[in-house]
């Protein structure tokens, strides 16, 4: 195991049992942990804002749930997990027959010891999830219920970290804050993109990187909303999500298919061997389809182990802290980083000398390489990198076509930069 990994795991335990939602508390007592890690600029958006087609909703905070018995006993209770109560439950409180009671309970009878994740979030209801291994244990009879739950004028809240870089053109990361107790999706997310916020900061990176911490769906959107004016700086973006199973990674490309961001995963991924997957854009899963969406078009992919819906523990108990791993957090988070690696170092070049071989060994290029364990492939790069440095094929594309290390075309580059042959 590795340590950061067991970092990473730690805060995940952390965020797991605060109840989230799209608003409220729970999510302003995720960002406050957050905030133990990295300086955040947390925004209160309030209930009513116009937001692109959307508006922010109410805000919804819940303090306790439960059904009980006729002796009293908490057959189904909030306190014991958030994911008991329908996401957006308006209060209710009575008491009532269980043949009424059963048209507002959410089991799963395929997976009957785990309790499902439901919201009503724009429709007024209200109803609990439970085991249907409870509900089946549950006699006729009467049974008290109450939601001690508030839907009223609040705010929407998400928060901001800016890694700085030598240009404005900015880099996003994007994670959604609003699930309650589901471990994978996507406080594994949140803890990823935390330590890679914490690990570009300890460098300059070339582009300004933004990490987004906000509702699905709708912060997005709010985000988006807030920042049209200036969204054009965005040039890459990444949304992670359930970034701690134990599945093959998964990639899921932007809408343009051939943004920089699809070209360097795509790229990065192989190279390493890693077992993954690479898959088209479609307009349904995380936030990437409102980044994606035609008016934005933003260069923004997704990165996830097993993806959405793709492991029966998605939207379920089942989906805890047991169910992410260190190792698969730390391998996540060992992929972006090495993604942003050739992010930051990719770019066009001209050729300087571009009739004939210019000539290297009297610019001491030959000699400077002769300490290095792979001289023949850094010989091989700089002779690529000349050829290919035209203006229209970047340093990625030269890696690709000589099946040469990114990082060995990259040093050459540099090198040939330096010498004078070649200039962005």
């Amino acid at each position: 195991m590795t340590p950061v990994g067991e970092e990473m795991h730690a805060l995940v335990e952390r965020l797991y049992p605060l109840c989230r939602s799209i608003t409220g508390d729970g999510v302003r007592a995720t960002l406050d942990i957050v905030g133990e890690y990295l300086p955040l600029q947390v925004h209160e958006v309030p209930t009513g804002t116009p937001v692109l087609d959307w508006t922010v909703p109410q805000e919804w905070n819940i303090r306790d749930a439960y059904i009980a018995d006729s002796t009293g006993r908490r057959v189904v209770d909030f306190a014991a997990s958030s994911l008991h109560v329908l996401g957006y439950s308006v209060p209710v409180s009575a008491t009532m027959p269980l043949s009424e009671l059963r048209e507002h309970l959410h089991t799963l009878p395929d997976q009957p010891s785990w309790v499902p994740y439901r919201t009503s979030y724009y429709k007024p209801e209200w109803g609990f999830c439970l085991a249907q291994d409870t509900l089946d244990a549950m006699p006729d009879g009467d049974y008290e219920v109450r939601i001690d739950s508030t839907l009223a004028d609040g705010h929407l809240t998400y928060a901001e970290h800016v890694v700085p870089g030598q240009v404005a053109d900015e880099v996003i990361v994007s994670c959604h804050t609003c699930h309650p107790a589901l471990a994978n999706d996507n406080m594994a997310g949140v803890a990823v993109a935390t330590y890679l916020a914490r690990e570009l900061a300890q460098r300059t990176p070339y582009y300004t990187y933004r990490f987004i911490f906000a509702p699905g769906t709708i912060g997005a959107i709010t985000w988006l909303a807030r920042n049209a004016e200036r969204v054009e700086r965005v040039k890459h973006g990444l949304v992670l999500a359930c970034a701690g199973d134990r599945g093959r990674l998964t990639y899921k490309q932007s809408r343009r298919g051939d943004a920089e961001i699809d070209r360097v995963l795509r790229h990065v991924l192989t190279a390493s061997e890693r077992p993954h997957q690479v898959n088209e854009f479609t307009p349904y899963g995380y936030d990437e389809r409102q980044y994606c969406s035609p008016g934005f078009n933003l260069g923004v992919g997704s990165l996830t182990r097993t993806p959405y819906a793709g492991y029966p523990e998605y939207h379920t108990s089942a989906d805890n802290p047991d169910f992410v791993s260190p190792e698969a957090l730390a391998d996540t988070l060992a992929v972006c980083r090495e993604a942003f690696a050739v992010l930051d170092r990719n770019r066009r070049y001209l050729n300087l000398s571009p009739y004939g071989e210019p000539q290297l060994g009297r610019r001491g290029l030959y000699d400077a390489l002769g300490g290095r364990s792979d001289t023949k492939q850094a010989q091989m790069a700089m002779l690529w990198v000349l050829n290919l440095s035209d203006g229209d094929h970047d340093l990625l594309d030269v890696a690709e076509r000589s099946g040469l290390p990114f990082d060995t075309v990259a040093d050459a580059a540099g090198a040939l930069h330096e010498a004078g042959l070649i200039k962005t």
